[in-house]
């Protein structure tokens, strides 16, 4: 009898010292915030802590399992309440290489297995965090990895590059196939000795590469072998973890991990560096995803009637401006940075997101190092709660702190409305889009010269400073330009396509702002005509190496683009002030399909004291007026040569012809 006592006080004691916290909230707003950093599992080879935040529980348990699938659990535990919604346990034993996941009872239900949103390593799928030593994951020489030098945001020039795209062709002569090995091997060539992989990108002369969503995403069976299944990756599983697919073993963890940064760590030896397309915004699963089984409904919105809102299309969207979905994007963006090198963020559908998040995620990654780059999409895909005066769009971009914003109005001023494949446009012979291509030029800033009631879009400028533009003509959204001119200039030849496809580069990457090609742009990319190929198959989405040897020119062309890019800095100023004092747009008595604009003073310490640049959309050839003197052309419809072409005279007397669909750069 006295033992049954002891132990009903000892019982008693215990659930004393639970905290009393409710288990239930009239609005999100109530709901306790956890201000630590240690949520998820804390591992050392003597013990490990687990914890997770989940403030509606009412039990919750800790299942380890052998393997990341399949098997009954070895071991299940019970978590202990603590305070802020928070439930811990440890284990005092190693438990490196068991598997793991959380399961919550809500409202008298339990509900599914999952890891916890924090996981940081996972098995085969997704479905099972993995204990892992992180120190046993870095490559040789990782604790020495620098990023490439970046002096000004203004000098980046990206490259937008799904992983599997790069070694799917057959031809590309990289071993690791669909692979972030891949990215790592050199001295790649085609069948006829070209370069391909990343000797070809380094010689091209890029500064970052983009890589399309590499987190663990939802949509590829990882159990199956080289699996023919394509998916570009925006439907989220688990944020803090490499795609297993892109691993050469997805069932341990630790491999995903390590190869991971191998390919970093290239990448940086080799001067470029590395870009993370994150999305934030929605989760590939809405009911059955991790969020809503720890916390059910906290990080989504939600429409009047209580279902799920979805501004991203995707069936549903996520809550960045309640505190603990903001401190899960920030900690996870500095988790990318400090454990993968990673040095910049692309944000999908940042119009979801809220501008206060966004200008903390900003704050915190610049602490860390102030040449970390972050933009994003402007936009939304569909309406969202979220009030739209807080929203992180490309007309706030002003607002927000060192993040860019793409600029369709740019994009369609050059190509046409994206949602329109037949439209014409500048570089296929439209009329009436050259206020659009001065407001790109200018990177979308304040400029005296611009008409901004003809803007497409825009009719007021929205980055406060010229690097907060993204300048580009094509991403793997919508047609490949080179599709897209199959299409909206099916009237035109081969010859003259490839002429509007060249304009395009030239306009991008001597208009000012931050330069971005779509991969395989230099190699007139194909995707066979297929719009929205997030889940065509490799043939489809591949890069066709053999098309480098059939279109070398146009890959010269693209490459010279970037060195005269790199070489002038009157092509990349460094503010709105600079660009309003030093280029001024030339007035033409036929505007229609030309436009023109003079760079002077030597600007941002150019070598060069002036530069004309010219771009004619037009199909036939326009005679132009320079200033007096003698300019040296060096770059036209043949080429680029900074050396100099051949000298032409200025003045009245003197005009020039000057080719149909073409860029004309003179300087002095």
């Amino acid at each position: 009898m006295k033992q049954i006592f002891i132990l009903l006080i000892a019982l008693l004691m215990l659930f004393a010292c639970q905290p009393t916290e409710p288990t239930s909230y009239a609005s999100y707003d109530e709901y306790p915030v956890y201000d630590g950093d240690d949520l998820g599992l804390n591992y050392t080879p003597v013990k490990s802590g687990f914890k997770i935040w989940s403030p509606t529980a009412q039990e919750v348990k800790i299942h380890l399992y052998e393997a990341g699938e399949g098997g009954e659990p070895i071991r299940s535990d019970h978590l202990k309440r603590s305070k802020n919604g928070v439930w811990e346990i440890i284990f005092k034993e190693d438990l490196k290489g068991k598997f793991y996941t959380f399961q919550v009872k809500v409202e008298d239900n339990w509900l599914a297995e999952v890891p916890d949103p924090y996981a940081k390593a996972v098995g085969v799928n997704g479905n099972r965090g993995m204990v892992v030593d992180f120190s046993e994951t870095n490559p040789e020489g990782w604790e020495n990895d620098k990023r490439p030098t970046l002096s000004n945001f203004n000098d980046i020039i990206i490259y937008e590059l799904h992983v599997r795209d790069l070694s799917s062709d057959p031809n590309s002569g990289i071993k690791n196939t669909g692979k972030f090995l891949g990215l790592s091997e050199l001295g790649t060539k085609n069948a006829i000795g070209e370069m391909t992989g990343l000797d070809h990108i380094k010689d091209l002369g890029i500064t970052h590469i983009h890589l399309l969503p590499s987190f663990d995403f939802k949509s590829l069976d990882e159990t199956i072998e080289n699996n023919p299944k394509y998916n570009w990756g925006y439907d989220p599983k688990n944020y803090n973890v490499p795609e297993g697919s892109y691993a050469t073993d997805p069932y341990d963890g630790a491999v995903r991990i390590r190869e991971f940064k191998e390919m970093v760590k290239t990448l940086h030896n080799n001067g470029i560096r590395v870009i993370l397309d994150v999305v934030y915004n929605h989760t590939g699963d809405t009911e059955a995803s991790v969020f809503n089984q720890i916390v059910p409904g906290y990080y989504y919105r939600h429409n009047e009637d209580g279902s799920f809102s979805d501004a991203a299309a995707c069936g549903n969207e996520t809550a960045s401006e309640r505190p603990m979905m903001r401190k899960f994007i920030i900690e996870s963006v500095k988790y990318w940075v400090n454990e993968y090198h990673i040095d910049g963020f692309r944000f999908d559908l940042m119009g979801i997101h809220d501008q206060e998040t966004m200008n903390q995620i900003s704050a915190e990654l610049h602490k860390i190092d102030p040449t970390i780059f972050i933009y994003g999409e402007g936009w939304t895909a569909k309406d969202s709660p979220l009030p739209e005066e807080q929203r992180a769009l490309k007309k706030f971009t002003y607002k927000l702190d060192k993040i860019a914003a793409f600029s369709d109005d740019m994009r369609d001023g050059i190509k046409g409305h994206v949602f329109t494949p037949t439209e014409k446009a500048f570089i296929s012979g439209k009329p009436g889009l050259e206020e659009s291509v001065k407001f790109g030029i200018v990177a979308s800033t304040q400029h005296p010269q611009v008409l901004y009631d003809s803007v497409n879009y825009s009719k007021e400028p929205w980055a406060k400073e010229p690097y907060q533009t993204i300048t580009y003509v094509s991403c793997h959204d919508n047609h490949t330009l080179w599709d897209r001119l199959s299409i909206s200039a099916a009237d035109a030849s081969e010859v003259e396509r490839i002429k509007m496809h060249k304009l395009a580069g030239a306009m991008v990457l001597t208009s000012q702002g931050v330069s971005f090609l779509h991969a395989g742009v230099e190699l007139l990319r194909t995707k066979q005509g297929v719009e929205n190929s997030f889940e065509s198959s490799d043939s489809i989405n591949l890069l066709d190496w053999s098309r480098k040897s059939k279109y070398k020119d146009v890959y010269n062309y693209y490459k010279d683009l970037i060195t005269l890019r790199k070489n002038h800095p009157a092509f990349r100023m460094t503010s709105t002030e600079q660009i309003q004092k030093n280029l001024k747009f030339l007035e033409f008595k036929h505007p229609d399909n030309i436009v023109g604009y003079t760079i002077s003073n030597n600007a941002n310490g150019d070598a060069w004291k002036e530069i004309i640049v010219f771009f004619n959309g037009n199909r036939n050839p326009r005679e132009l007026y320079l200033p007096d003197g003698e300019w040296t052309v060096v770059l036209d419809d043949q080429g680029i040569n900074e050396s100099g072409i051949r000298k032409v005279k200025g003045g009245e007397d003197f005009p020039i012809m000057m080719s149909a669909i073409s860029a004309l750069v003179l300087v002095r």
